[in-house]
């Protein structure tokens, strides 16, 4: 059966999603725009606060599971534009130094809240 995941420390979500759901052996998230969940508000403009604020987010959604991100197989990155592509793998490799998972990143024409940057991802239970 699967389990739904709030996690009382990333933002609220936008729409009518869960944060994540525990379903055979996996956690898939929800993509994760760059929202400071006290205020809900998009963070800085740069390319960099914007990856860091997704990142720590995503943190939240797997701590809320009793998971890190040692525990991810799999990440999907959507940029608005792939310039920002170095900027993002540099903040990445900061929370994935050793065996990162395996990723896709794409190129798409826009994003919720005026966001340049989402991910979401899948962890191992």
């Amino acid at each position: 059966m699967p389990q739904i995941i709030h996690a009382a420390g990333a933002p609220a979500a936008l729409g009518p999603y869960s944060h994540a759901v525990q379903a055979g052996g996996f956690l898939f998230t929800s993509g994760q725009v760059p929202l400071v969940p006290t205020t809900g508000k998009l963070v800085g403009p740069d390319i960099e606060s914007q990856a860091n604020q997704v990142l720590d987010n995503l943190e939240q959604v797997l701590r809320s599971a009793g998971l890190t991100f040692a525990d991810v197989v799999k990440t999907t990155i959507f940029l608005t534009d792939l310039a920002d592509f170095a900027a993002v793998n540099a903040i990445y490799a900061t929370r994935f130094p050793e065996n990162p998972p395996a990723r896709s990143c794409v190129q798409v024409a826009a994003l919720p809240a005026g966001a340049r940057m989402e991910m979401e991802l899948v962890a191992a239970l």
